[in-house]
Parts: structure tokens; sequence; C-alpha cells
């Protein structure tokens, strides 16, 4: 007997977090509160991603219009379910007592409440970012869930440290340090992937390894030094590696903070700078409590000045490590004076396209899946983009461990030649700023 469809009734969220959500339901129906089409309107306007979003979805749906979407619904396809819109509601007595606030969130569960009980033979599901409002659809006895397209399946491999091989005889390790390696997968009976780091633990030595798409084999990664700055472990040694490699244009380093994930891929960046026409920091503003930055004191530069001041602090770093008279303290300078090292908002290289650049993208796990997309289809010829960022720091108020854009982009990349990514565990800012992070 075929299993009833479900019918999925979408948040505002949704449609500003992916466009082309209505594709994704499979052979199920889709209801559109109202509600949610007179909140898009608010977003229509502007540069950024969500505004993108919105103005999509809108044409989307207008290609789609006709009398049947406010009815019965219209057809998404072939083997695939209806989209209809549905008016406004009346809340049920248990919504009146519960949430007595006529708010646009609890128009849509009086919504999402209306369509399961004009439905009771099949299952309504509300599908929304906002966590408090799932849990206040489940108290109404609503089913509802996370949009879960764009979710990573298997976040542990994105967090695991370096990966141990034992067994390795000390006659393979000298393989590796052969001038070239010789030493393949298949001769020690594991799988590798594309640009992973490994240790190989032998009988009496061990030997730090990334597997060489290229070449098949596992190639020893050579402590190297950039710009004053040194790695202080393993993983810290492959971060660099990786930065540095000209045949790896997208990195993604992950991990907690005080890792040295952007002091690594700033001194890097720096290091090669002569490759590049462009060094450039940016991260994504996420301003405090949801206010737009307008609501803060002063002119542009004093208004983000705040948000970038962990770059500038990377730079200061590295900056520290020369002497002010040093010919790489002065050329920071003048990269600065010229504006050939950059540190700015991510929205700012919006609609760009950056060839022969050097990008760093900081605290990108406050970014959607679609916005690091958009980020990386920025890059013309000669670009490096480093993603850089702690997926279990999120401040955006609609992502998490498994939907951020930095969770997604390795578990979607991992394996290309073109990309490497590494998790750094061990914090290296300070013995206190390490105990803090591992207890508080």
């Amino acid at each position: 007997m075929a299993t009833t469809a479900k019918i999925f009734v979408l948040d505002t969220n949704v449609l500003l977090h992916d466009h082309k959500c209505i594709d994704y339901f499979q052979d199920n129906d889709i209801v559109i509160p109202i509600v949610a089409l007179e909140e898009l309107d608010k977003f229509k306007k502007g540069n950024e991603t969500i505004n993108y979003h919105a103005r999509e979805f809108a044409r989307d749906l207008d290609r789609l219009s006709g009398d049947s979407l406010f009815g019965e619904g219209v057809s998404l396809g072939v083997g695939r379910g209806k989209l209809r819109i549905v008016t406004g509601k009346p809340f049920s007595q248990e919504m009146k007592l519960s949430f007595g606030e006529a708010s646009p969130d609890h128009r849509i569960l009086a919504i999402a409440d209306w369509v399961r009980h004009e439905n009771p033979e099949r299952k309504v599901i509300l599908v929304s970012k906002d966590i408090n409002l799932r849990m206040k659809a489940k108290s109404l006895g609503i089913m509802a869930q996370d949009y879960l397209t764009d979710n990573v399946h298997d976040l542990e491999a994105i967090g695991r440290p370096l990966q141990h091989i034992n067994g390795v005889t000390d006659a393979q390790i000298q393989q590796v340090y052969q001038t070239p390696s010789t030493l393949t997968a298949e001769s020690l009976g594991v799988e590798a992937s594309a640009n992973d780091c490994y240790i190989l633990e032998g009988e009496h030595s061990s030997a730090l390894v990334v597997f060489n798409p290229v070449t098949k084999v596992f190639e020893p990664v050579e402590r190297k030094k950039a710009y004053g700055i040194e790695p202080r472990n393993g993983e810290q040694q492959c971060a660099l590696e990786f930065l540095l490699n000209p045949r790896i244009p997208l990195v993604a380093l992950t991990g907690k903070a005080g890792t040295g994930k952007t002091l690594l891929a700033l001194a890097a960046a720096l290091a090669q700078e002569e490759a590049f026409d462009l060094v450039m920091l940016a991260r994504p503003i996420i301003p405090l409590s949801n206010r737009d930055l307008g609501f803060l004191p002063g002119d542009v530069d004093a208004k983000i000045g705040p948000y970038m001041q962990p770059l500038f602090d990377n730079l200061g770093v590295i900056k520290g490590t020369f002497k002010s008279t040093s010919r790489n303290y002065v050329r920071i300078e003048e990269m600065q004076r010229t504006n050939k090292l950059v540190i700015t908002p991510l929205a700012y290289i919006r609609g760009r396209s950056l060839s022969h650049a050097y990008i760093i993208v900081d605290e990108a796990q406050n970014l959607t899946p679609h916005e690091v997309k958009t980020v990386i289809t920025r890059a013309g010829e000669g670009t490096k983009i480093v993603f850089t960022g702690d997926i279990y720091q999120i401040d955006h108020p609609y992502l998490d461990t498994r939907s951020n854009g930095l969770s997604y982009l390795a578990e979607r990349m991992h394996g290309q030649p073109a990309f490497a990514h590494i998790n750094l565990v061990r914090g290296e800012r300070s013995e206190l700023a390490e105990l803090a992070s591992d207890l508080l």
C-alpha cells in the first residue's frame, strides 16, 4: 500500500535560507503561509544573500502563479507534489491560551494547525530554521523539523583530529622520504582521500604525511615557516602545507578558538604575496541582538571596526615577530598603504570577480551554504580561497553545526584534488586559553 504523501508547511526563514527549497520535497505537498510572503516583502531590497533569496523565490513563485495556487494547489512537476498558498487562519483556543500575541511566527503556527486539522489522514510537518518556533509547534502537537537538505551527514569526520595509520613498518616509512616517495595506499592496505593528512606509526619511527591525489602516494609534510610564524604541532604543520601549496586553491581550516587558524592563513598569504595581486581578509558581520549596523554610531569605518578587530589583532601578532625597521615589517605597512592587503567585511566583495587574489574568509561558520558557494564562485584565475572557523561556535540565529556553510563545504568538497581540510584540535594561544576552551 502506497504511503500517503506528507504536507510540509514552510517557515519564512526556510525561503530566505534557500530559494530553491520547494524543489527538494519529492512527491510531498508544500504549503506556503501567506504570512511568509508578507515577510518576504521586507527583505526584497538589499545586497545581502538573504535579499537575493527573497527576490529569487518571489520570481520562482510568480512563474507558478495561477488561481489554483490559492486553492487546491499547482503541480510542481511529474512525480512531484503540489504547492499552494494558504491565507491567514484564526487561532485555535489552545493557541489563544498559549500565545496571546499575533506575531508572524504565531500566525504561521495557526496556519500549520489549520492544515493539520483539515488533513487528519496525512502527516503535516512545519519546517523551520527557528528552534523556538519548532518547540512551540511541538507543544501544540504539530510535527516540526529543521530544513535538512543542505545539512551535513558525517559531522564526526569534520571534527576529528589527525588520523593515525598503525602497523606500518620502518621500511615503508623510509619509502616516504625517497625522492620521489613510493609509498602507496595499496601497499599499506588502506583507503586514502585526496589531500588528507595522516600520522604513520612505525615500529621505531613515525611520519607525518599527506596523500597526493596526483601522484597517488603519501608524501612527507615538511616543517615550514611562513612570515615569522612556525607551526607548533602536526595539525598546524599540515595546515601550512595546504596554505602554501599552489596546487590547492581551496582550503578549509576548522577548530576551536586559539588553534591558530586565522594566524596561519594570514602568515601563509603574506609569505606568498608576490604571487598575488591582492591579499584580502574578510569576515561576515553578525550584529549583536540581530540589530543592523545602521543602529551603531559613527561612520562606516567606525561601525565595522569592532567586527574587524580580530583580523587586525592577528596581523599585529605577525608584525610583532619583526623589528619595525625590518624588510618584512615595512612590507606589511606598504601593502596596507597601497591596498594590496585589505581587511574588509565579507559583504563588500559581493558581485566582484577576484583574480590572482589570496582570500581569507574568517568566521565562515556564520555563513550559509549558499553564501559559501557565492564566495567561491567569485574566484577568478589564479585565486586561492581559505575558509576558517569553529563549527561549534555559531552566532547566526538559523545555523547550527550541521547546516552552516563551513561544515557543508568540508563535507561536500572532501576528496576533491583542488580542496584540502584540516581540523585543528590543540590550542596554542596559551595554557589558560586551552583550559578554558576545554572545560568552560
